[in-house]
């Protein structure tokens, strides 16, 4: 009977001994299983619920829309504003014929040839030894913006609205001078003769752009 008595009190003490060191483990799985639990439900909150549209900029579309074709009327020349008669040559597939006479910073011109048999189609103007303004009287030729010979005052006031300054001509009752400013330095001028039809352009710098006689 003491032996049967022994052998329970043993049996006992080896479960309680049994289940004290399984508790540390357990309450250690359970604080190593913790960060794990509260990655996952970051990781749930970082991805959206449903699928989430790229940004957009609803008035951007508008405003490239609304920004004026001939913002910048340097493109509208074959080299740069600034560049020398040598630039000019090498930008230019074909001949130029012209050029300074004893001084070459003089002002003067470099004309394509063959020149048209009716005017000169484009002139490119050199002053101080710099290109600062390509004249034309090409027909067929478009200006920056979309304005061309032919077309009439009013249509170049709907090209460029509210970037025209208006002058009277020199030489011609009734004919004007169209200024239009861009983004940049250079300036585009349009020539209407009296009944308010364009019948050149240049685009240039100013005071250059403005000289009524071109080099004379």
């Amino acid at each position: 009977m003491a032996s049967r008595t022994l052998d329970a009190c043993l049996l006992t003490l080896a479960l309680l001994v049994a289940s004290c060191s399984r508790a540390p483990e357990a309450a250690r799985a359970d604080i190593d299983a913790a960060p794990a639990a509260e990655a996952d439900a970051d990781t749930a909150l970082d991805e959206p619920l449903e699928e989430v549209p790229p940004a957009t900029a609803p008035d951007a579309a508008a405003a490239l829309a609304a920004a004026p074709a001939a913002a910048d009327f340097v493109v509208a020349a074959p080299v740069p504003f600034g560049a020398g008669p040598q630039d000019l040559r090498s930008a230019w597939d074909g001949t130029l014929e012209g050029g300074a006479e004893g001084d070459p910073q003089a002002c003067h011109y470099l004309f394509p040839a063959p020149r048209p048999a009716d005017g000169f189609g484009h002139a490119f103007m050199f002053e101080g030894g710099r290109f600062v303004r390509m004249d034309v009287d090409d027909a067929e030729a478009v200006a920056p913006g979309g304005g061309r010979i032919g077309m009439t005052v009013a249509e170049i006031e709907a090209l460029y609205p509210g970037r025209i300054e208006e002058r009277p001509h020199k030489y011609v009752e009734g004919a004007r001078y169209l200024r239009v400013t861009g983004s940049g330095d250079a300036l585009l001028l349009f020539e209407a003769d009296a009944q308010g039809r364009i019948t050149s352009w240049r685009v240039g710098l100013a005071p250059q752009v403005d000289y009524v006689e071109g080099c004379g």
